[in-house]
Order: C-alpha cells, then sequence, then structure tokens
C-alpha cells in the first residue's frame, strides 16, 4: 500500500504542532513570570516582659498584601506574614480569607509597632471571593501580623504588646521602658 499525500492532515499535523509549541512557550513564560519568594525577617513581639520570636515573610507592595497567605496548606508554628504599609489605613480596612486554607490569627499594629486589635479569622471554603467575610480592623493600622490561629493565645500576646522587626524606624517603648 502507498501513502498518498493528503493536504487536509499535512495541515492538521501543522496546526496541532504549532498549537502544542503556543501551548509549551504559554506554561514556559508563566513559569518565569513567577515571583521570587518574599523577603523574610525575624520578628520580635515583647508581651508583658516576655519575648517571643517569628520569622515572617513581608508583604510590602500591592501585589504581594493581595496575595497574601492564599493557597497555602501549612504554616510554620513560628511563622508568619507581616504586611507593611506606607500610609495609615483606615478602621472599616480590613482582610478576608478567600482562597486561604489555614486559620489565623491577625493582629493590626499602630504607627509605633504596637498591637491595637487583634482577631482570628477562619478559612472561607466558597469559591466565589464575595461570600468571604471580611475582618475589619476597628482601629487605624500601619501594619498588620498573620500567624497561625491560637499563636496569640498560646503565647499570653494581647493588644498593647510591642511588635518589632528589622529596618523598623519607630519603636514602641514596652510598659517597663516606660516606668524607668
Amino acid at each position: 500500500m502507498s501513502m498518498a499525500y493528503h493536504p487536509s492532515r499535512w495541515r492538521q499535523g501543522v496546526v496541532l504542532a504549532a498549537l502544542s509549541l503556543l501551548l509549551l512557550a504559554w506554561q514556559w513564560s508563566a513559569g518565569a513570570a513567577e515571583p521570587a519568594a518574599l523577603e523574610s525577617v525575624p520578628l520580635e513581639i515583647d508581651a508583658d516582659g516576655e519575648r517571643h520570636w517569628l520569622e515572617v515573610e513581608l508583604a510590602r507592595t500591592s501585589a504581594e498584601r493581595q496575595k497574601g497567605l492564599m493557597d497555602r496548606d501549612h504554616l510554620a508554628p513560628d511563622a508568619g506574614m507581616l504586611f507593611l504599609y506606607d500610609e495609615a489605613q483606615p478602621p472599616e480596612g480590613g482582610f478576608w480569607m478567600y482562597r486561604t486554607r489555614i486559620p489565623l490569627d491577625i493582629a493590626f499594629l499602630d504607627a509605633e509597632g504596637r498591637i491595637a486589635a487583634k482577631a482570628t479569622m477562619q478559612p472561607c471554603p466558597s469559591p466565589t471571593p464575595r461570600d468571604c467575610p471580611t475582618t475589619l480592623a476597628g482601629v487605624t493600622y500601619h501594619a498588620a501580623l498573620e500567624v497561625n490561629a491560637g499563636y496569640f493565645e498560646a503565647h499570653g500576646i494581647e493588644v498593647g504588646a510591642c511588635v518589632s522587626w528589622p529596618g523598623r524606624e519607630v519603636a514602641c517603648q514596652t510598659d517597663s521602658a516606660a516606668v524607668d
């Protein structure tokens, strides 16, 4: 049997090969566009004279803050994410748990780095963002710290605790330092 040349089959093969190449190029470019890992720094919480240390990722840009801890299945026990802002955020500002799989505690930090408010947030299982509740700060804040749910309670960290990290220009004073 001899093979006959069929222009329509040849064109189908060329089209399939071109589509395969485009798909490979798209996957490669999407992988190349993955953001670099966020910068991690040590963070210290002074709660009534007891010091607690965490290793936190810094979310500085709008895109980094929007992504936050979404799509993660685990957060190390002494890890977290620190959301930094250039301007004060209003009390009506807040955080949601859309596509966030792990329960989290959040602390809203004032201009001095003191915890001004805190809350516990549960994952939102809805695939629709508008179905996920927002945890409002209720206070003006300059940064927010997310850690595993239960961390603050387990370590006795309350509103008023002082949070510091490298590069912080203004540091709050602990109650013992204010008395001296």
